[in-house]
């Protein structure tokens, strides 16, 4: 069976699970390359397809070469700002897999946290006023919490849930 890890990685979080993915796969015909460096020949029975959050979904590029998978095994990872909130990462990862095609199997997903760039800690601190401020502290809370994110447990779950594709 071939396995073709895709993904994409702004901040390095999601190419760190892909690592830890491509090292969880437990078939000698596996492949794992960034989105931009994927070419036509690259094609297998099973895709697990990384992803970075932006305003709750994948990039357009992610959701395009989801949309144009037919006949697989799918299945996703990725990584999202914000903290371990499993109703929030339900929500992206079905949102996610709502563009893949009917005639694919979709295998489930994971999401963990990821540090974010220093410019939305800047934003959220800029946003601070008397009327917000219990709320843009559980945010700068969140950021810092976010920058010990995908830590070797993050890691460790990540290929532990693709072990159980197999």
């Amino acid at each position: 069976m071939g396995v073709q890890i895709v993904y994409t990685s702004r901040t390095g979080n999601t190419e760190k699970l892909a690592e830890a993915v491509f090292a969880a796969v437990p078939v000698k015909e596996k492949n794992v390359k960034r989105i931009e460096e994927r070419t036509e020949r690259d094609d297998g029975e099973m895709y697990l397809v990384g992803f970075w959050t932006d305003r709750g979904t994948a990039s357009s590029e992610i959701l395009d070469l989801l949309g144009n998978l037919h006949g697989k095994k799918v299945a996703l990872f990725g990584t999202c700002g914000m903290g371990n909130v499993p109703e929030y990462y339900d929500r992206i990862l079905n949102g996610v897999a709502a563009f893949i095609p009917e005639d694919c199997e979709y295998l489930g997903g994971f999401l963990c946290q990821g540090k974010m760039p220093i410019q939305v800690r800047k934003r959220y601190e800029a946003m601070r006023n008397t009327s917000n401020t219990q709320q843009v502290e559980m945010l700068l809370h969140n950021f810092d919490e976010a920058l010990l994110h995908p830590d070797r447990q993050d890691l460790k779950a990540v290929a532990d849930f693709v072990k159980g594709l197999f």
